[in-house]
């Protein structure tokens, strides 16, 4: 697949703990943040292993 067809993806918006306004939000943006995190670092680990197998 052609690198164009395939971008990397991009990490999410950067959500420090001072953003959080402590009234026990369901979801917190906290945990949104995280869930984030976890699903672009699956993504990029996956982006990577198809990239090095084509060697690029």
């Amino acid at each position: 697949m052609p690198p164009d067809d395939d971008p990397m993806p991009q990490p999410p918006f950067e959500v420090t703990d001072d953003m959080c306004c402590g009234s026990g939000c369901d979801p917190c943006i906290l945990d949104t943040y995280y869930a984030e995190l976890r699903d672009y670092r699956s993504r990029l680990a996956a982006w990577q292993a198809r990239h090095n197998k084509d060697g690029q």
